[in-house]
């Protein structure tokens, strides 16, 4: 690229800026994410709007190209990391500020499966959209998984499998919660190359994402329903 077309980030005014970000979110771009979010509080943006309108705004954008076959899981992974470089910077304000959280997420690939590109990409586009998510690796057990609900009280368990041998420990684990009366407690999605709907019902899970951009749109949903029910109740 020659000096004239080198873009001068803080020289955009607010709308440019952010739409810039979008583009430099979708190719990857770390450094240029992290000036981008640094220059937008410096001129007084909160954390929580260059979250949403800067980097999940972006994040969507990837995501719809991601369900539509145009991005693939490289680029996906690339504008993930670029996300996180900018979310470096903003995950300690959002704290201080106690900016509100679209939701919560407990994932973790099930025991003698030791799989985590998928459920990594769910990870990476989840936090892209502005849930926070706990990550518990791969090979868990179902204490694991009932520590993590205990100590995160998440609104979200997510289970990952990759092999038809590993599939049936997710029912094992939702037993488990209903056996201690914390099934109703939480929306389970499931999701892994063997796995389909029919499975995800017959083991009373609520709902089969079949890849990370569905996971997304589903999580948002399930999410926005359990609220309003909880506000229904109040």
């Amino acid at each position: 690229m020659s000096d004239e077309e080198e873009i001068i980030l803080a020289e955009l005014d607010d709308d440019e800026l952010v739409q810039q970000m979008h583009d430099d979110l979708y190719d990857g771009l770390q450094d240029e994410i992290r000036e981008g979010v640094q220059i937008l509080l410096d001129r007084g943006w909160t954390p929580y709007d260059v979250l949403t309108k800067a980097l999940v705004e972006g994040m969507t954008i990837v995501g719809i190209d991601f369900r539509d076959g145009i991005l693939f899981v490289p680029e996906v992974l690339m504008a993930a990391n670029a996300m996180k470089a900018g979310m470096t910077i903003l995950r300690p304000l959002l704290a201080e500020t106690g900016a509100p959280k679209v939701g919560s997420m407990v994932i973790g690939t099930v025991k003698g499966d030791i799989h985590d590109i998928g459920k990594n990409l769910v990870s990476m586009m989840l936090e892209g959209a502005g849930f926070d998510v706990v990550d518990i690796g791969i090979n868990n057990p179902v204490e694991n998984y009932l520590e993590a609900l205990e100590e995160h009280k998440p609104d979200i368990l997510g289970m990952s499998a990759l092999l038809t041998t590993t599939m049936p420990y997710m029912k094992v684990v939702i037993d488990a919660m209903v056996e201690k009366g914390i099934r109703d407690d939480y929306i389970v999605l499931v999701g892994g190359a063997p796995l389909n709907e029919a499975f995800a019902d017959s083991i009373g899970a609520d709902a089969y994402c079949r890849d990370a951009a569905v996971a997304v749109e589903t999580a948002k949903e399930k999410v926005a329903e359990k609220r309003g029910k909880e506000a229904a109740a109040c």
